[in-house]
Protein backbone atom coordinates (compact mmCIF):
# COMPACT_ATOMS: atom_id res chain seq x y z
CA UNK A 1 0.00 0.00 0.00
CA UNK A 2 1.41 3.37 -1.04
CA UNK A 3 2.19 5.78 2.11
CA UNK A 4 0.58 8.78 0.50
CA UNK A 5 -2.79 8.37 2.16
CA UNK A 6 -4.83 11.17 2.29
CA UNK A 7 -8.43 9.84 3.14
CA UNK A 8 -9.73 6.98 5.32
CA UNK A 9 -13.57 6.36 5.27
CA UNK A 10 -16.03 3.54 6.11
CA UNK A 11 -18.34 2.70 3.53
CA UNK A 12 -22.05 3.47 3.88
CA UNK A 13 -25.11 1.65 3.48
CA UNK A 14 -25.72 4.92 0.91
CA UNK A 15 -22.43 4.34 -1.12
CA UNK A 16 -23.38 0.75 -1.56
CA UNK A 17 -25.21 -0.71 -5.15
CA UNK A 18 -27.81 -3.94 -6.05
CA UNK A 19 -24.52 -6.41 -5.35
CA UNK A 20 -23.68 -4.78 -1.83
CA UNK A 21 -20.45 -3.45 -2.86
CA UNK A 22 -19.34 0.17 -3.21
CA UNK A 23 -20.94 1.52 -6.30
CA UNK A 24 -19.24 3.43 -9.11
CA UNK A 25 -20.13 6.49 -8.29
CA UNK A 26 -19.15 6.60 -4.69
CA UNK A 27 -15.12 5.75 -6.02
CA UNK A 28 -15.13 9.08 -7.78
CA UNK A 29 -16.57 10.55 -4.87
CA UNK A 30 -13.74 9.00 -2.44
CA UNK A 31 -11.29 10.25 -5.13
CA UNK A 32 -12.79 14.07 -5.69
CA UNK A 33 -13.03 14.49 -1.62
CA UNK A 34 -9.15 12.94 -1.22
CA UNK A 35 -8.13 15.46 -3.49
CA UNK A 36 -9.43 18.36 -1.58
CA UNK A 37 -7.94 16.59 1.58
CA UNK A 38 -4.90 16.90 -0.18
CA UNK A 39 -5.12 20.34 -1.34
CA UNK A 40 -6.22 21.30 1.81
CA UNK A 41 -3.12 19.71 3.78
CA UNK A 42 -1.01 22.02 1.44
CA UNK A 43 -2.52 25.06 2.36
CA UNK A 44 -4.24 25.23 -1.15
CA UNK A 45 -7.78 24.45 -0.43
CA UNK A 46 -11.14 26.24 -0.30
CA UNK A 47 -10.14 29.17 1.71
CA UNK A 48 -7.28 29.78 -0.61
CA UNK A 49 -9.04 29.34 -3.99
CA UNK A 50 -11.81 31.24 -3.32
CA UNK A 51 -9.20 34.34 -2.28
CA UNK A 52 -7.16 33.40 -5.30
CA UNK A 53 -10.22 33.24 -7.61
CA UNK A 54 -10.35 30.16 -9.23
CA UNK A 55 -11.47 26.81 -8.89
CA UNK A 56 -11.26 22.77 -10.10
CA UNK A 57 -12.59 21.77 -13.29
CA UNK A 58 -12.22 17.92 -13.88
CA UNK A 59 -11.88 16.99 -17.81
CA UNK A 60 -11.72 13.22 -17.07
CA UNK A 61 -11.98 10.53 -14.48
CA UNK A 62 -11.00 7.15 -15.58
CA UNK A 63 -11.91 4.27 -12.72
CA UNK A 64 -9.98 0.80 -13.01
CA UNK A 65 -11.82 -1.44 -10.66
CA UNK A 66 -10.11 -4.55 -8.88
CA UNK A 67 -11.32 -5.67 -6.40
CA UNK A 68 -14.92 -5.38 -4.39
CA UNK A 69 -15.15 -2.88 -1.61
CA UNK A 70 -18.25 -4.54 0.62
CA UNK A 71 -20.15 -2.54 3.51
CA UNK A 72 -18.73 -0.77 6.32
CA UNK A 73 -15.70 -1.86 4.99
CA UNK A 74 -12.43 0.59 5.52
CA UNK A 75 -11.21 2.11 2.75
CA UNK A 76 -7.87 4.40 2.14
CA UNK A 77 -7.32 6.65 -0.90
CA UNK A 78 -3.72 7.97 -1.93
CA UNK A 79 -3.32 10.98 -4.01
CA UNK A 80 -0.13 11.67 -6.06
CA UNK A 81 0.40 14.71 -8.87
CA UNK A 82 1.33 12.78 -12.13
CA UNK A 83 1.83 15.59 -14.57
CA UNK A 84 1.24 19.40 -14.46
CA UNK A 85 2.00 21.99 -16.70
CA UNK A 86 4.69 24.28 -15.70
CA UNK A 87 1.77 27.19 -15.20
CA UNK A 88 -0.30 24.60 -12.85
CA UNK A 89 -3.09 25.32 -15.52
CA UNK A 90 -3.79 21.52 -16.55
CA UNK A 91 -2.55 18.76 -14.14
CA UNK A 92 -3.10 14.87 -13.83
CA UNK A 93 -3.79 12.91 -10.40
CA UNK A 94 -3.32 9.14 -10.07
CA UNK A 95 -5.08 7.82 -6.52
CA UNK A 96 -5.66 4.15 -5.58
CA UNK A 97 -8.33 3.24 -3.32
CA UNK A 98 -7.33 0.26 -0.82
CA UNK A 99 -9.73 -1.98 0.83
CA UNK A 100 -9.00 -2.54 4.98
CA UNK A 101 -7.05 -5.59 4.27
CA UNK A 102 -4.31 -3.24 2.42
CA UNK A 103 -5.45 -4.68 -1.24
CA UNK A 104 -5.44 -2.38 -3.88
CA UNK A 105 -9.89 -2.17 -4.89
CA UNK A 106 -9.20 0.53 -7.76
CA UNK A 107 -6.81 2.96 -9.73
CA UNK A 108 -8.10 6.62 -10.79
CA UNK A 109 -7.02 9.16 -12.88
CA UNK A 110 -8.19 12.37 -13.02
CA UNK A 111 -6.97 14.71 -15.48
CA UNK A 112 -8.21 18.46 -14.85
CA UNK A 113 -7.68 22.23 -15.13
CA UNK A 114 -8.14 25.38 -13.00
CA UNK A 115 -10.66 27.97 -14.09
CA UNK A 116 -10.57 31.74 -13.18
CA UNK A 117 -13.97 32.56 -11.48
CA UNK A 118 -14.69 35.72 -12.70
CA UNK A 119 -13.50 35.34 -16.43
CA UNK A 120 -15.00 31.85 -16.65
CA UNK A 121 -12.21 31.08 -18.46
CA UNK A 122 -9.00 28.50 -18.04
CA UNK A 123 -6.46 30.24 -16.47
CA UNK A 124 -2.92 29.16 -14.92
CA UNK A 125 -1.68 29.64 -11.20
CA UNK A 126 -0.26 32.48 -9.46
CA UNK A 127 3.51 32.21 -8.81
CA UNK A 128 3.00 31.81 -5.15
CA UNK A 129 0.01 29.16 -5.77
CA UNK A 130 2.01 27.49 -7.97
CA UNK A 131 4.98 26.76 -5.72
CA UNK A 132 2.26 25.64 -3.29
CA UNK A 133 0.97 23.47 -6.04
CA UNK A 134 4.33 22.19 -6.72
CA UNK A 135 4.59 20.33 -3.56
CA UNK A 136 2.13 18.14 -3.65
CA UNK A 137 3.28 14.39 -3.20
CA UNK A 138 4.18 13.07 -7.28
CA UNK A 139 4.54 9.98 -9.32
CA UNK A 140 8.18 8.59 -9.60
CA UNK A 141 7.32 9.57 -13.57
CA UNK A 142 6.34 12.47 -12.91
CA UNK A 143 6.03 14.89 -15.80
CA UNK A 144 6.22 18.61 -16.20
CA UNK A 145 4.76 19.90 -19.63
CA UNK A 146 5.60 23.33 -21.30
CA UNK A 147 2.99 25.72 -21.02
CA UNK A 148 0.85 25.25 -24.01
CA UNK A 149 0.55 28.99 -25.23
CA UNK A 150 -3.34 29.46 -25.57
CA UNK A 151 -5.35 28.09 -22.66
Amino acid sequence: MEDNIVLEAKVMWSQLDANMHLRHSAYADFAAQARLELMDHMQFGFNELARLRIGPVLFREELKYLKEVRPNELIKVSCLLKSCYEDGSRWSFLQKVYRQDGTEAAIIHADGAWIDLDKRKLTGLPEEAMQRFMQIPQTPDFILQPTKTKL
